[in-house]
């Protein structure tokens, strides 16, 4: 199985999963056009998805997907909570006002309806959503397994539960959130205080420390390729957080 990161971060998340002749999109936050030439730098066509699964309905997760799924024939998947957040999110960000019926007839006769804990298949690979903590309705991390082979996405959540401890054991391979350093976080002088103060809740983001703590006291040692995605570009950068995962493994 392939895993792709086309976008991470608050401009844009989607994750392309490949397994033989199955293709599957983890969900659409960047724009259709954007999803496609990324795709296309990949020698993949949006055309060729089995489908579009949605964590949550933020929109640097779904913005995109009342677009690309317009010219495709795939079904997309999501919970019911989440399907009703998204349409409604549309208000809340005071996108133009015909928005969620536009997004609500994108998704009809295509959304399969999906729930924590109910595994199901797409072509060649077996999914299996899991609850993970944020402010968002119903958001949803995801393990993927074709031939034996699991792999994992888990991204925007403040902390890790036991139950993620869990579905994260037997990875071949993780994308995590390590979304801020706690201290660059603190003094990063555009940010209000509360916006730091739902960052760092427990319904926020995972911190570089955070992920450090789950490498020392939760992580099984399976995974030979561990991302780490979502990160902040003014409370974090690449080097900062690979070096405190690093010293934590």
């Amino acid at each position: 199985m392939k895993i792709s990161v086309l976008g991470s971060g608050s401009t844009g998340n989607s994750v392309l999963l490949v397994a033989n002749g199955t293709r599957v999109l983890v969900d659409a936050g960047l724009s259709a056009k954007e999803t496609a030439r990324r795709m296309s730098m990949l020698g993949e066509d949006p055309n060729s998805l089995d489908g579009i699964l949605i964590t949550h309905e933020h929109g640097d997760h779904a913005g995109g997907l009342r677009v690309l799924v317009k010219d495709l024939d795939c079904p997309v998947f999501m919970s019911a909570r989440t399907r009703e957040a998204y349409i409604c999110e549309s208000r809340r960000v005071g996108i133009a006002s015909d928005e969620p019926r536009r997004r609500a007839e994108a998704l009809k006769n295509r959304l399969i309806e999906i729930d924590s804990g109910q595994a199901f298949r797409i072509g060649e690979i077996d999914f299996h959503p899991f609850t993970v903590p944020h402010d968002a309705v119903d958001n949803f991390g995801f393990t993927a397994t074709h031939g034996g082979v699991k792999v994992a996405t888990v991204m925007d959540f403040g902390h890790i539960t036991t139950l993620i401890t869990e579905r994260l054991r037997g990875c071949a391979a993780i994308v995590i959130e390590s979304n801020h350093s706690r201290d660059m976080l603190k003094t990063v002088e555009h940010y209000p205080w509360e916006l730091k103060q739902r960052i760092l809740s427990r319904l926020g983001h995972l911190s570089n420390e955070d992920v450090a703590e789950w490498l020392l006291d939760g992580f099984d040692g399976q995974a030979r390729h561990l991302v780490l995605a979502h990160l902040s570009q003014r409370a974090n950068n690449p080097y900062l957080a690979k070096i405190t995962a690093e010293t934590a493994l």
